[in-house]
């Protein structure tokens, strides 16, 4: 309850009291987003690599979590996260569409979630190619960096923790991975094993948002 001092007379206050404001309720979406928030955070800051923008992706979920029919949705928290991700992914493709670095001929384009099973075949086999030829040219860590950096526009600083190198090897790292992607260099043989794992990591950091596993195989590439 609130109070508030008022006048009574000369001299004189008196105690007096309102009521205190009701409760604001939320109802069952709002209660079902706020739940799944903190992990939809770390879904769209892993992915984004950015405070900000990771919350300007929570906040266009939540719109499309108000606009959609929940009365089908089977799976809330399932939703929350696939959308999530899909928007994450969509802002990260955009900001590869700005840099020019984007251009390069050496990574493979995202996979589009809404693509026909046929071009998503076709895609894979443009991964596959895309990734034996990085590691056919570049060492575990210059692949590391590259794929992290101009795949997914991962910070420096990021990578460096990952990598357990500093910032400025870091840079180099992706100095000479260009370098040696320019020069085409004598390619080295290629481990099929090794292979079929990067594939399946990048196909679902670009489909899913998975960048944990992408994360795990190139790191203990880099350290092997």
């Amino acid at each position: 309850m609130e109070t508030h001092l008022v006048e009574a007379g000369p001299g004189r206050k008196r105690v007096v009291g309102t009521a205190a404001p009701a409760m604001v309720v939320p109802d069952d979406a709002t209660s079902v987003f706020m739940q799944a928030r903190p992990g939809l955070f770390k879904i769209a800051h892993r992915i984004v690599g950015d405070t900000d923008e990771a919350e300007d992706v929570i906040q266009e979920a939540w719109l499309r979590w108000q606009r959609a029919d929940r009365t089908v949705v089977r799976n809330p928290s399932a939703l929350l996260r696939t959308t999530t991700a899909r928007l994450a992914i969509n802002l990260v493709q955009s900001a590869w569409k700005r840099r020019e670095s984007c251009a390069s001929p050496w990574l493979p384009e995202s996979t589009d979630l809404d693509a026909t099973p046929e071009a998503v075949a076709e895609r894979h086999d443009v991964a596959e190619e895309a990734v034996r030829r990085l590691m056919q040219t570049l060492t575990p860590r210059q692949r590391a960096v590259y794929v992290l950096r101009e795949g997914f526009d991962y910070p420096y600083g990021r990578i460096a923790e990952l990598l357990g190198i500093g910032v400025d090897n870091t840079r180099q790292q992706a100095s000479r991975a260009q370098e040696r992607l320019a020069a085409d260099r004598p390619r080295q043989p290629v481990d099929s094993v090794a292979h079929r794992r990067l594939v399946q990591a990048f196909v679902a950091a670009a489909q899913y948002g998975d960048l944990a596993y992408l994360e795990a195989v190139l790191s203990t590439d880099a350290h092997a």
